[in-house]
């Protein structure tokens, strides 16, 4: 750490409108808990800070779907996420949450310095406004057709059916989700942080100043700023969040994502009076612990913003990971898709460290990688109870039954003896390295390979069949193992430091720091040790079939769910209906959009002439596929330019119950042009 004297460590708030789930762990929480423990160990002074993100629309819908408050959501989630965290032992130094008065205030007091310092751009624009409900409305507050893929349920900012990100005003007939309505264009007045104007200082700082991040970081950051940084709104039109505190911004909050990191700020405040050393004092190294998907925010946002205000320090580091999957399919909330922590504990009591384990065995430190209950089995079975729980049994076990207990004296140490307890010094010097680095999944390998060494010792020695003649000899060999044992108290604490506990009370030693892993004498000639427990014990294929069993059953419940008929959409008149002109025509052409992946360019025979339509369906149909295919086409819908195609109709398709597209078509052919009716 050389320069500095403390590290303030922050870690990803994770948004309270549900639970933590493992992607979240192996993404964030599991890393920086496993650093913090590390520099306590070493004797830094560290300040590890958390929270609940608590603001933004997803709690706003939230809360009106389930008839409640955004408070009461937040509160309910907070809690939740609190609680378990707390039982899975992340061991924050302050665990906060951004609907708290000391983060309301001290986002308050950011916004207005720089608001004072004329560090924003005032601008008016105009934004969909529902006049019934009588407020502007966010982006997820508005649903339309897709203008790419003619998904009726497109939200203003994505369509989920393809994948678009999009605008509101991209929707065809718009509709506001609060009242139904169609919205009205309406003018408001934001403040923007000019991020063009640190465009210059970013690509210094990052592009030249810190090449030693990692590549999937540094990756994106100069993705980013290659591209073009532009002016970013830090106030939105939302009575759910921290009002903008200035004249004239009745009904308008902070944005999340400039209120959300300013929550690290105010969660060091609510734990020490003494707040500025951890976030003004150049002597500070500051980390941020994220997913990829935050890297924008905390390499590129909240750096301009802090650069804006001036006092503060900058991110020395973001060790950022990639995402974790659930057997072979992305992790998904809205899905259930996924393994939650607070069901984890109440169905594996005790194996918090277990999991621990395989989320960092199995780290997306470089890439996407994947959590299976296999997988989760085999390294609880064959890592933990047979490398590292089976030595630590077997050593405690035997110098119960030689010595009743007793650390007996070494003798004079023969050249294995010698090479064995080495390599703990060796393996310490690889681990610190890996261990500075944020490479968590490589230093716990080195871990296990300190347990792997002392089995293989023990093995090798054989001290059952040495004691029988060289009763000497034996107590050197147990010697040996028992330092080996105490280093592994060491070495293994930051990553299982329940399971940890549990060795040094049966080895009867208090908690050690890190300087003394490699010594080959903590445990003196004369100390008492304790009778063993098993540290792990196995997991039976039953309960990862209960598990699997469950995922299973997950998905066949979304398949059904797919299945059930969408509501009923609000009635039309006969005459709207009427002026629908339905015929049915047959494809004779059909090629692939360049550059896209959904859509296919067809000619289409409706009977009353030849013309190309643009459709949604290229993830279902190769284009020979689909020439000679009858459907049934609209038309009369107004023509519309996709992807630089002028589209003049929209053909049925009816989507199946895993969402695929089938064509709608008569059962037996009939001439084109035959309307449908």
């Amino acid at each position: 750490m050389s320069n500095y004297k403390r590290t303030l460590i922050t870690s990803a708030l994770p948004y309270a409108n549900g639970p933590v789930h493992i992607g979240h762990l192996a993404g964030v929480y599991v890393p920086a808990d496993i650093y913090a423990r590390y520099l306590r160990m070493k004797g830094e002074e560290v300040a590890f800070i958390g929270g609940s993100d608590e603001h933004g629309v997803p709690i706003t819908i939230k809360a009106k779907n389930e008839g409640v408050t955004p408070q009461d959501v937040v509160d309910k989630y907070h809690n939740i996420i609190k609680d378990s965290f707390s039982r899975f032992g992340i061991s924050f130094d302050v665990y906060s949450r951004t609907s708290a008065k000391v983060h309301h205030d001290t986002a308050s007091e950011f916004f207005k310095k720089l608001y004072d310092e004329g560090k924003f751009i005032e601008k008016t624009s105009e934004q969909y406004y529902d006049e019934e409900a009588k407020q502007f409305l966010a982006d997820r507050y508005i649903v339309g057709t897709c203008p790419k893929c003619g998904n009726e349920k497109a939200y203003g900012d994505q369509c989920e059916a393809c994948g678009t990100s999009l605008n509101a005003t991209d929707l065809i007939n718009p509709k506001s989700t609060l009242s139904g309505n169609i919205p009205v264009m309406k003018e408001t007045k934001h403040w923007y942080l000019p991020l063009d104007q640190y465009e210059p200082w970013l690509r210094e700082w990052i592009l030249e100043g810190h090449k030693e991040w990692k590549s999937n970081v540094y990756g994106q950051c100069k993705s980013w700023i290659d591209g073009g940084l532009n002016p970013r709104a830090v106030t939105r039109d939302l009575d759910w969040g921290v009002p903008v505190p200035v004249d004239g911004a009745d009904g308008k909050v902070l944005y999340v994502w400039f209120d959300a990191p300013i929550g690290y700020i105010s969660a060091t405040k609510e734990w020490t009076a003494d707040w500025t050393k951890w976030w003004k004092d150049p002597e500070t190294r500051m980390l941020h612990f994220i997913g990829k998907d935050n890297i924008v925010f905390h390499c590129i946002i909240f750096p301009a913003m802090l650069k804006a205000e001036g006092t503060y320090i900058l991110p020395e580091n973001v060790p950022a990971n990639e995402f974790l999957n659930l057997e072979g399919d992305k992790i998904s909330t809205s899905r259930n898709w996924a393994v939650w922590l607070h069901e984890y504990l109440e169905e594996f009591p005790g194996k918090e460290d277990v999991l621990k384990y395989v989320l960092t065995a199995n780290a997306p430190e470089t890439k996407d990688n994947d959590f299976t209950w296999k997988d989760f089995q085999a390294r609880n079975n064959n890592e933990l109870v047979a490398i590292l729980g089976n030595f630590i049994n077997r050593a405690l076990v035997l110098t119960q039954k030689y010595y009743n207990g007793v650390v007996p004296a070494a003798g004079e140490l023969q050249d294995v003896d010698k090479d064995t307890l080495a390599q703990i010094v060796s393996l310490k010097a690889d681990v610190e390295k890996s261990l500075d680095t944020f490479r968590f999944r490589e230093a716990l390998k080195i871990a296990m390979d300190m347990a792997r060494l002392g089995n293989k010792y023990l093995a090798d020695m054989e001290p059952w069949k040495v004691v029988k003649t060289d009763e000497e000899r034996v107590k050197t060999i147990m010697n040996t193992c028992l330092q080996i044992a105490a280093n592994l108290t060491i070495v293994f604490a930051p990553f299982l430091p329940f399971t940890m506990n549990k060795l040094r009370g049966f080895l009867n030693m208090d908690h050690l720091e890190w300087s003394e892993l490699g010594r080959t004498d903590i445990l003196l000639a004369g100390h008492k040790v304790k009778e063993p427990e098993l540290l792990f014990e196995k997991i039976e294929d039953s309960v990862i079939e209960t598990q699997i069993q469950k995922l299973q059953d997950t998905k066949k419940a979304n398949e059904m769910a797919a299945v059930t008929a969408a509501p009923q959409k609000e009635n039309c008149s006969y005459d709207d209906f009427s002026k629908m002109d339905i015929r049915v025509g047959t494809i004779i052409e059909a090629e692939k959009v360049a550059k896209t992946k959904k859509l296919l360019k067809l000619k289409i025979d409706t009977g009353i002439d030849q013309r190309t339509v643009v459709s949604g369906i290229a993830e279902y149909y190769e284009p020979e596929q689909v020439i000679g295919q009858q459907v049934c086409i609209l038309v009369n819908l107004e023509p519309r330019e996709l992807k630089g195609i002028l589209s003049q109709g929209m053909i049925l398709m009816a989507a199946d119950a895993d969402g695929a597209l089938k064509f709608v078509s008569p059962v037996n052919a009939v001439k084109n042009g035959s309307e449908v009716k």
